[in-house]
């Protein structure tokens, strides 16, 4: 239950005057379910429990849209519809307003822009930070060989990346401003392209640490940091920049308009809770107005691998085949675990020869609304990506961030994962690696179209392995975080 003390972007009031997250996060599910699983739509409405319960409807979500692709996208349309319909902004004077409000409302105040130039020199190769090293070349080729043999990405991702190599002009993005909404979030790209020689437009809230974190990294790199501050607010630059976009939308939207082009929309926000739904909702508000207001926007995102995704059958078949092969002590430990479990522990993750298979990673310890947060953002990309727009969408892998190793059930499941096909990353490796498939998308017009949007999800995905272990991943993660406590703890 969010609290009353908000701005901007707020979950709208129920009838006891309290404003549900839970509420909203049913009533969408169960919309977006509507038109194709009536059903589901149902059994959604009357879920009692939705904090521990979600965790099957979002799964039917993916499923509903299986059946064809305008299914799919009836789904992501209606939940879009949705949530842009039952989500409110609050006016100065502390009134609830529609949310489509801020589609054309004019801007409370004018953002200045600081241009900061960077005194390195581009990086002319694709290289890739990992376990101490730095990797370019024949040990870079070889490490995605090595990933693809593991399971640990999609052979598409280790395409992209080592078109990216034969390409290392394509780094720089000469021409287009990279908008990076959450420009301090640790798995965002912005040191990583400022490092190449790309424009980017940063974004994040107006906090003086994040800034002045910012700055270094562009006066560090060898790009071109476009930063918005308040009118006549350069002196210190740190302690004048930035803008809130749960409250900021139109603001935001008013400065980004007015950059040079081509404009990419990375979305690589994150907050606690309810308010990552409100800013990941605030950047879906500011997407719509910049798609009317600009006709070169291209949108990026990163997918969260702990989600339900359609997985292609050569995925299935690699499972399959690490869970029938597995040692025999793994076979011996396992059935007194099914069996004292009723069949929940360490199972297998895909009925054979399923094509496409389900693939469902969500962790419940992330909750209902981490995962409409990223939900939607699938959906804004499937819609987008129908309608002709040039989208970015990657799945990420697991990786060690502040966010995952402060809960402590996530930080020993992550030390605990290797035991069970999965790896994890480190920040460094997540950063650049996404960043390069991103420079992929956007020099081949977002990737290859498929016939379907789970197939265009599952292109280039840098799973961790968790598509493509043996065992189903909630049926392994206790085991894992029980066998990690002690390195987590470390």
């Amino acid at each position: 239950m969010s609290t009353d003390q908000q701005h901007g972007i707020v979950f709208p009031r129920s009838a006891d005057g309290r404003r549900s997250t839970g509420e909203v996060g049913r009533a969408v599910v169960a919309d977006a379910l509507r038109g194709v699983d009536p059903t589901g739509s149902r059994e959604a409405e009357r879920e009692t429990s939705w904090r521990s319960g979600y965790l099957v409807h979002f799964r039917r979500l993916l499923e509903a849209g299986l059946t064809s692709r305008e299914a799919a996208l009836t789904v992501a349309r209606d939940g879009l519809g949705s949530l842009h319909g039952r989500m409110h902004v609050t006016s100065p004077e502390g009134d609830d307003l529609p949310l489509a409000t801020w589609q054309t409302a004019a801007p409370a105040r004018s953002l200045g822009t600081i241009e900061v130039e960077g005194e390195g020199e581009p990086e002319t190769e694709l290289s890739l930070p990992y376990h101490g090293r730095r990797l370019r070349g024949d040990d870079l080729h070889d490490r995605l060989d090595a990933w693809v043999l593991d399971g640990v990405m999609e052979p598409t991702a280790a395409d992209a990346v080592r078109l990216v190599m034969e390409n290392p002009d394509w780094l720089r993005l000469e021409g287009r401003t990279v908008a990076v909404l959450g420009a301090g979030a640790e798995m965002g790209p912005l040191q990583a392209l400022l490092h190449w020689g790309a424009t980017v437009a940063a974004v994040d809230l107006p906090r003086p640490d994040v800034w002045q974190r910012v700055l270094d990294q562009a006066r560090t790199g060898a790009g071109t940091a476009v930063l918005p501050v308040e009118p006549g607010g350069a002196g210190v630059l740190h302690q004048h920049t930035g803008a809130d976009l749960t409250a900021e939308v139109p603001e935001v939207a008013d400065w980004l308009s007015q950059l040079s082009g081509p404009l990419v929309l990375g979305n690589y926000v994150y907050a606690d809770g309810a308010t990552n739904v409100r800013v990941s909702m605030a950047v879906d508000a500011l997407t719509t107005r910049l798609l009317v207001a600009r006709d070169d926007l291209a949108l990026a995102f990163l997918a969260t691998p702990t989600d339900v995704f359609a997985v292609p059958g050569d995925a299935v078949e690699q499972s399959t085949r690490s869970y029938e092969g597995r040692s025999a002590a793994a076979k011996l430990l396992g059935r007194p675990l099914r069996t004292i479990s009723a069949g929940r522990l360490l199972h297998r993750s895909y009925v054979a020869g399923s094509d496409p298979g389900i693939n469902d990673s969500l962790v419940a310890q992330q909750g209902p609304n981490y995962a409409l947060a990223k939900r939607l953002q699938r959906w804004r990309a499937a819609v987008a990506r129908d309608g002709g727009t040039t989208v970015s969408l990657n799945v990420a892998p697991p990786t060690r961030t502040r966010s995952v190793v402060k809960n402590r059930a996530l930080a020993a499941a992550y030390a605990g994962a290797h035991r069970f096909g999965v790896e994890v990353f480190d920040p460094a490796t997540s950063n650049v690696l996404m960043a390069a498939l991103l420079v992929h998308d956007l020099h081949t017009d977002g990737g290859p179209r498929h016939e379907h949007p789970w197939q265009d999800e599952a292109f280039a995905a840098v799973h961790g392995g968790l598509w493509r272990s043996g065992y189903a991943p909630r049926s392994a993660l206790g085991l894992a975080a029980l066998l990690g406590y002690g390195a987590a703890r470390a």
